[in-house]
């Protein structure tokens, strides 16, 4: 725990890469392979699984430091972060000379969290804490909350465990794909020499390659001919695997989904063995031969399995658009004119399953084709285009100027705010989480929350306001006088039984300050009634 708290602080100090590359690589050649694997698994945002609850650990804290629960509520807001918080405020503890190691520490006071009793908890937690310093307290803290952020981005941890090991970060990237569990011999197999010769683990998925999102006009790309379009799907990113006799089904966030999608799996069956696609999930109108909009794919998100009666009622199809493994031999080293040849070949034979379907491309002649179809993306139930270069090999993360996104403008609405609270982290004791409304006959009703959009000095200048027009206070949330006006944007709208208003947003975020208008020239609840079936 000592090393990983050292490597927690280290890393919370710097906002230079060059600095947190070289704090990894050393942490990593130091540290027990146990300890090293679960710093991996957190480190890549693995949840531990949330276990315990803010109520238990203030009372817990209240009952070791005498503060009163009101008092520790009202260090909670100023600081702004939880851990912190109770680190703070738990009475000190002299540096034991051998503390808990992290492996022990995840393995005997986190994990077991889950399955005790509330009156369990609380004595597994009152033990663990004289174990450890503040700074110690801090970080397992943190790791109570199931997940664990400290500025790396995977992309980072597989740099530097890529030199650590000495073989290419591609590998590295392959073997943290899919499920694994965090001890030395995965450590071992993680930082291992590279056997060319050897056969792919059957139900690890690969790294999945991504696009940046375009904001320049699409004739900055060059000629048309050298790039493949394709419509960007409203659903969820997947790879389907078929190996040893066996289909997976896995998500970008490398979970397996197989059990929310069956069917999608009892049609890999007639894939070739050892095919790996990559494609996109999207719930599917077979009537209409389209999409269906990603909140009716929300509902079988929301089941951890989905029994066949169940089917029917939102249907599903896998649209590919890249083969990533063809007859066991990986082909992501070919271009993508090559590898779309192989998928066409593959999905287009007779026997291949109706719910595996190919990507058409995005025909035109010009660019001003290409960015009127963008404009028709809602009306086709899409959210853009996609624009990948023909000749692009298939790269892990998010190479540059090799694939981009080129997304619908948002729907815009201008919302009054009518409520804020503080922030976490770097936005502890501001007030930076907003509460809007439309109007609804003489009343504000309010329709979304949002915290991102505004510059680091439109903020301070909110938070100024807030403190000036707050109206009353419910715990955390300051009600103010309605006098902001904001252009919110969003992806979709829906009906919501939820929501005081009847109504859902959909990715809300502030777009500007419309410091032009005056709160009555918000929209009114029924412009947005009006959208839900647009």
């Amino acid at each position: 725990m000592k090393a990983f708290t050292a490597l927690y602080l280290a890393l919370s100090d710097t906002t230079r890469t060059s600095e947190k590359l070289q704090i990894l690589r050393r942490y990593f050649q130091a540290t027990p392979p146990i300890d090293a694997a679960w710093a991996v698994y957190v480190l890549s945002g693995r949840k531990i699984g949330r276990s315990v609850s803010w109520r238990l650990l203030r009372d817990c804290t209240a009952e070791v430091s005498g503060y009163p629960p009101w008092l520790i509520d009202q260090c909670f807001l100023t600081v702004g972060d939880l851990s912190e918080t109770l680190a703070l405020l738990l009475p000190s503890t002299p540096e034991q000379e051998n503390p808990p190691a992290l492996h022990e520490m995840i393995e005997q006071y986190i994990q077991p969290l889950a399955l005790i009793t509330q009156k369990s908890q609380r004595e597994l937690i009152l033990s663990a804490w004289p174990r450890l310093n503040a700074d110690e307290k801090l970080v397992f803290h943190k790791l109570l909350g199931g997940e664990f952020r400290v500025g790396v981005s995977k992309a980072l941890l597989i740099r530097a465990l890529a030199e650590v090991a000495g073989i290419d970060a591609a590998i590295i990237a392959h073997r943290l794909a899919g499920s694994w569990r965090p001890d030395a011999s995965a450590m071992a197999r993680l930082l291992g020499a590279h056997d060319p010769s050897s056969a792919a683990d059957p139900g690890v998925p690969y790294p999945f390659m991504l696009a940046h999102p375009l904001s320049a006009p699409l004739a900055t790309l060059g000629a048309i001919t050298d790039w493949l379009i394709e419509w960007k799907w409203d659903g969820i990113r997947a790879q389907l695997i078929r190996r040893s006799g066996k289909a997976m089904l896995w998500s970008r966030g490398d979970e397996m989904v197989s059990q929310t999608f069956p069917e999608i799996v009892q049609a890999a069956a007639t894939l070739p063995e050892g095919t790996v696609l990559d494609g996109e999930i999207v719930a599917w109108d077979d009537n209409a031969h389209r999409p269906l909009p990603f909140t009716k794919l929300q509902r079988r998100l929301n089941r951890q399995s989905v029994e066949p009666t169940f089917w029917p009622e939102i249907p599903v199809m896998f649209i590919a658009f890249d083969v990533l493994e063809l007859d066991g031999q990986d082909v992501r080293n070919r271009t993508l004119a090559e590898r779309r040849e192989s998928l066409a070949s593959l999905l287009q034979r007779p026997g291949s399953h109706p719910m595996l379907q190919l990507s058409t491309p995005v025909a035109g002649d010009s660019w001003e084709q290409i960015e009127a179809l963008v404009a028709e993306s809602r009306t086709r139930a899409v959210e853009g285009v996609m624009l990948k270069r023909t000749d692009s090999i298939y790269v892990p993360g998010r190479p540059t100027g090799l694939w981009w996104k080129k997304k619908i403008e948002p729907y815009t609405v201008d919302v009054v705010m009518i409520a804020a609270e503080p922030g976490h982290g770097r936005r502890a004791g501001l007030l930076t989480d907003y509460t809007f409304g439309v109007w609804d006959n003489d009343a504000l009703v309010p329709v979304a929350k949002a915290y991102s959009g505004l510059t680091d000095e439109e903020i301070a200048e909110v938070d100024r306001f807030v403190r000036g027009h707050t109206l009353s206070r419910h715990g955390p949330v300051h009600v103010v006088q309605p006098k902001l006006v904001f252009e919110l944007g969003f992806e979709a709208i829906q009906r919501s039984t939820r929501h005081k208003s009847g109504i859902a947003l959909r990715f809300p975020r502030m777009l500007r300050m419309r410091k032009e208008k005056k709160p009555a020239d918000a929209d009114r609840l029924e412009t947005l009634l009006a959208m839900v079936g647009s």
